[in-house]
């Protein structure tokens, strides 16, 4: 059986840290600003969250790129050189091109790689959603576990998912065009702060509002509360550069209420942090299966 390289991309957040942790490598995305147009570096190479978040906070707009096929190329040719089959696990479709462009050089390849395989992966999911998806394939993969029988299992667990977050501002969201102007208006006026979950399809999709900052954090340490079922798991506490008295009063919230083996905090990388603006921040955890689907 050959080995398995599992393949993500920028929009997955995973730090370097548990990417050789689990041994995986992505494929990067772009942004571009002021003319720039840069790789989509999970290292923070080129900003460092705070000057990334300040661009936001100043009211410009980072835009993004999906995978450029050249870079699908170049990732995928060297690991089939070396001999391993892909499992790429992308961003939700309904969020990214990239899964789509991914399959498209991926058959491409397999016709100059005979007897190579590679799978790609909707993954359903945004930011550490994906990340935590990689390191199940890679503990798969480490069991013993073929690029088939990985792909085939990583697509029963994608829904087990749960996500809520909350953003600090509507704009950058409507920026992005995720919420209409006037919306985003009076929602700043008020206060309101929605909780996003990926649903069921992988659309980012608000599922309630709340009335207040402190009240969003608890909110979303609760709503996954209700849902998650790993207490030998981790919880992932990811934010676009909140303050840090923030991160630590929803850490030690999420301490409290849910059960788990270990809460690990990180940065919510370029391409998502464009989408949803400084001060996101959101918990992630395997649980109930997602059933949610946005009707819109």
């Amino acid at each position: 059986m050959r080995p398995v390289k599992i393949l993500t991309d920028s929009c997955c957040d995973l730090p370097k840290e548990l990417r050789d942790r689990f041994d995986i490598d992505y494929v990067k995305m772009n942004t571009v600003y002021a003319g720039k147009e840069l790789p989509a570096s999970l290292d923070f190479e080129y900003y460092t969250p705070k000057e990334l978040y300040d661009i936001m906070r100043a009211g410009n707009r980072i835009l993004t790129t999906q995978v450029p096929v050249t870079e699908f190329e170049r990732k995928f040719t060297e690991y089939l050189e070396k001999g391993f089959d892909i499992v790429y696990i992308a961003c939700a479709s309904k969020q990214s091109s990239s899964f789509f462009t991914g399959e498209k050089v991926a058959q491409e390849l397999m016709q100059k790689y005979p007897g190579a395989e590679i799978y790609c992966v909707d993954s359903m999911n945004a930011s550490i959603g994906i990340g935590m998806l990689g390191m199940r394939a890679a503990q798969y993969r480490d069991a013993g576990l073929g690029a088939k029988e990985v792909y085939e299992k990583i697509l029963k667990d994608r829904n087990l998912v749960n996500q809520f977050a909350t953003v600090h501002s509507l704009d950058a969201l409507k920026r992005a065009g995720r919420v209409k102007a006037s919306a985003a208006f009076f929602g700043n006026l008020l206060g309101v702060k929605p909780i996003l979950i990926a649903d069921a399809n992988g659309a980012q999709t608000p599922i309630k509002k709340v009335k207040g900052r402190q009240n969003s954090l608890a909110e979303i340490v609760s709503l996954l509360k209700e849902v998650y079922n790993d207490p030998e798991g981790t919880v992932y506490l990811f934010h676009a550069d909140c303050d840090k008295a923030e991160v630590d009063a929803v850490y030690e919230m999420v301490k409290k209420e849910i059960p788990c083996k270990e809460i690990y905090v990180g940065y919510i990388g370029p391409i998502i942090g464009a989408s949803v603006g400084p001060g996101t921040i959101g918990v992630w955890g395997f649980g109930k299966e997602v059933t949610y689907k946005f009707e819109g």
